[in-house]
């Protein structure tokens, strides 16, 4: 889950928490809200931790020469 889904599933819930007054049979909305905002506050945790810890890594520091491909024409 990344940041952008994260604050979506917080947005989403609170619109169900504190905005919808409706009611559905069976289904309490603003329990259903509270669980949302649970869900993102903790995957935008860890997509903040994972980022945090990507940004102190080094990808692809070295150079790797490769022998150089000559085609050879196909009419000799």
């Amino acid at each position: 889950m990344g940041i952008g889904t994260s604050i979506f599933l917080i947005a989403l819930g609170a619109i169900l928490k504190f905005a919808v007054t409706s009611s559905v049979s069976g289904i309490e909305l603003a329990t259903v809200g509270v669980i949302l905002m649970v869900v993102g506050i903790i995957g935008l945790a860890i997509s903040l931790v994972f980022m945090t810890r990507a940004r102190g890594a080094v990808v692809g520091d070295r150079v790797v020469e490769r022998d150089r491909v000559v085609e050879r024409d196909p009419r000799l």
